[in-house]
């Protein structure tokens, strides 16, 4: 079923991203390849708002409050709003992995889901719980992807090396 293979790879993702997150230098996890971007703090820091205030409280609002809409949110604003550059990154990569824990111990306790229960998005249409738990995977992916990137670069830039001999992105 596709909702325990999800389930499955969010426990399996907690394990990836405390894997490739821990015990990073300051200079490692300040690194910004230009302004514009997201430094690994950053990334730790919304990686664990998503986990408390989109993914989960979604997927459980849809499924207890089929047609309204759930609280609002605003995860870019959050960067400054929330002053993530000023977080301490071992907490904040601490505090995201035991999220992680209740969200899929959340999940897994979960008897008969509402998946199918929906609520009616001003510009992208009808949104289930599904849909929600669907797309919690595919934001670690895309993260996933950020951060391995946020770390080539770093290494690029650090070892003052072209690194193309190592493959193409």
């Amino acid at each position: 079923m596709a909702h325990n293979y999800i389930i499955e790879n969010l426990a399996a993702n907690r394990l990836t991203f405390e894997s490739i997150l821990k015990e990073r230098r300051q200079d490692e996890y300040l690194y910004k390849q230009d302004s514009t971007k997201w430094c690994l703090l950053e990334v730790v820091c919304h990686l664990r708002d998503e986990e408390v205030e989109d993914f989960r409280t979604r997927v459980r609002h849809v499924m207890e409050h089929p047609n309204t809409n759930p609280p609002p949110i605003d995860p870019v604003a959050w960067v400054k709003d929330r002053n993530y550059l000023d977080q301490d990154y071992n907490d904040m990569l601490k505090k995201f992995l035991y999220e992680r824990e209740k969200s899929i111990q959340w999940l897994n306790s979960l008897e008969n889901p509402a998946w199918k229960n929906s609520f009616k998005h001003s510009s992208l249409g009808t949104l289930t719980s599904e849909h929600f738990l669907f797309n919690w995977l595919g934001h670690d992916y895309l993260h996933l992807r950020q951060i391995t990137r946020l770390l080539f670069n770093y290494t690029q830039e650090k070892t003052k090396n072209d690194l193309r001999y190592a493959g193409d992105w």
